[in-house]
């Protein structure tokens, strides 16, 4: 008779090496193998099952620590029982989950979002603000321009695509072929288009700002939900800009343009102390302006009606003064139609480009007659400033200065205009010593004007300038104590003060 006994597994004998392991994952004990390979292909087996059925990252603990031992016999563990042991062990010592998510970066702005469909929705919603029929789509292509695996937007029309589509779905063949070739051959006698003939509404539209796009792992809470990226993408942010004073324009006017009030125009302002200051054309200040995150540049082809003026026609009398000047015929506004493609970024037009204009009666120009005389009077080069140093004797205020003043100071922030005194010809536009950047003019009536310390020049040598026009942005260049403009008048070579001389 048989008799069968039912023992443990036991490790295989070798002498003289560890045949015989406990095994640790994380510091818990999982069970006793064999061998050191056995534990790590456990290990392996268990971390695969553990990621099994999950397209997101998961992140756990895995340490694996063996201690072995030289035995003649050693119970052992099966495999499937340490690696069920292991599996519980990941499970319990997860860290967390970095689910699937897509980076998109519009210059320094970054947003995360949860699927490339959000992606499409974010940027196909920009577009739409502007595209209200749908005529366009957002698509994502290959950025061919970085060596990494990058995507960048590519905005196409829907007809076009269409067209494509069905062109591939019907090719021409024989006969059809043939005659199609004929007449891409033939060129249409070119005919003025009527207006009827243009095509009305939007033209082009596209991104104004780089995008880029990648695919990542994140934490839940970095993704952002699609409304809100959708609100801090498209929804206008403040941004200060800087505005050049146009002939004709007020504070009141300006603050009205650009949605302001006008104390925040004036509290914006250094240069501006009150409602009422003076601004002069060419002066510079900041405004805010609306913008989005994702700006969008498109161009429509509009047709409007408009009354509108001709330029004025001058006539210039040598015997007169600059100062003096007579009308001698009034203008009269005309009227025109007009197909013109228009370009803008997202609110605002920047160009115009008139295809087809038909005037119903012509504007009568504005004729005036105006002396070319440069009178031997001198303005204020700059608005506002505060008189912070006169003419003649004074303590040095630094190191390299003279005591001796030769001209006057005005304290000005760095950046504003300084206009010509009087008109005449750049005779030095550039680097002098003590001054910082300088610009000398000389004058019809013989004198010298300079203007000193700027941080820009705006003129170079040679040119001429007229009386008030912006010639340079005042600075702290040289030897100078702060922001400021110095300015000399010299007659016959010497220093005058100028306070004498400025209407």
């Amino acid at each position: 008779m048989w008799i069968i006994f039912l023992l443990p597994v036991y490790s295989p004998i070798e002498h003289g090496a560890d045949n015989i392991f406990e095994v640790s994952l994380n510091g818990v004990h999982v069970g006793t193998l064999s061998s050191e390979q056995a534990a790590k292909k456990c290990l392996r087996d268990a971390r695969r099952q553990f990621a099994k059925g999950s397209e997101e990252l998961v992140l756990s603990d895995a340490r694996l620590s063996l201690e072995g031992r030289e035995v003649l016999f050693g119970e052992v563990d099966s495999k499937k029982t340490v690696r069920q042991n292991m599996l519980d062990v990941l499970k319990n010592d997860t860290k967390t989950t970095l689910e699937r998510a897509y980076t998109v970066k519009i210059n320094k702005f970054i947003v995360n979002l949860a699927s490339k469909d959000d992606v499409f929705t974010l940027l196909q919603t920009a577009l739409a603000k502007y595209d209200t029929d749908n005529l366009y789509s957002a698509t994502l292509v290959t950025d061919n321009a970085r060596e990494v695996n990058v995507l960048t937007s590519e905005v196409v029309s829907n007809e076009e695509v269409e067209a494509k589509e069905e062109q591939i779905k019907l090719p021409e063949a024989g006969i059809d072929l043939a005659i199609s070739d004929i007449f891409d051959q033939i060129k249409p006698l070119t005919e003025e288009k009527s207006f009827e003939d243009y095509k009305l509404g939007l033209m082009d539209i596209d991104f104004g700002d780089k995008i880029e796009v990648v695919e990542s792992y994140l934490p839940l809470s970095e993704i952002t939900d699609l409304q809100t990226a959708i609100d801090e993408v498209t929804k206008d942010q403040e941004t200060n800009q800087i505005y050049e004073i146009q002939s004709g324009d007020t504070l009141g006017l300006i603050a009205e343009n650009f949605g302001l009030s006008l104390d925040d125009l004036v509290a914006m302002n250094e240069t501006i102390d009150t409602p009422e200051s003076m601004i002069r054309v060419g002066d510079e200040i900041i405004v805010t302006v609306p913008e989005p995150e994702l700006s969008v540049v498109y161009t429509k082809q509009e047709y409007y009606e408009e009354d509108y003026e001709a330029d004025v026609v001058y006539i210039d009398n040598d015997s007169w003064y600059t100062t003096r000047q007579e009308v001698i015929q009034e203008p009269s506004a005309g009227h025109r139609k007009v197909v013109a493609l228009v370009n803008y970024e997202n609110n605002g037009e920047t160009g115009r480009d008139i295809q087809k204009e038909e005037v119903t009666y012509e504007a009568v120009a504005k004729i005036v007659e105006r002396g070319t005389i440069v009178p031997p009077t001198y303005i204020k080069p700059i608005s506002g400033g505060r008189l912070s140093s006169g003419f003649g004797r004074r303590s040095a205020p630094t190191k390299g200065a003279s005591t001796y003043h030769k001209g006057i100071d005005w304290a000005t922030p760095v950046g504003t205009a300084v206009m010509a005194s009087n008109g005449g010809v750049v005779t030095r536009a550039g680097w002098g010593r003590g001054y910082g950047y300088v610009i000398y003019i000389r004058h019809s009536d013989g004198r010298e004007t300079r203007y000193g310390h700027l941080s820009k020049i705006l003129v170079s040598v040679g040119q001429s300038v007229s009386q008030g026009q912006k010639i340079a942005l005042s600075g702290n260049t040289g030897v100078s104590t702060g922001a400021h403009l110095h300015f000399e008048i010299l007659i016959n070579g010497s220093q005058v003060n100028p306070l004498n001389y400025l209407n």
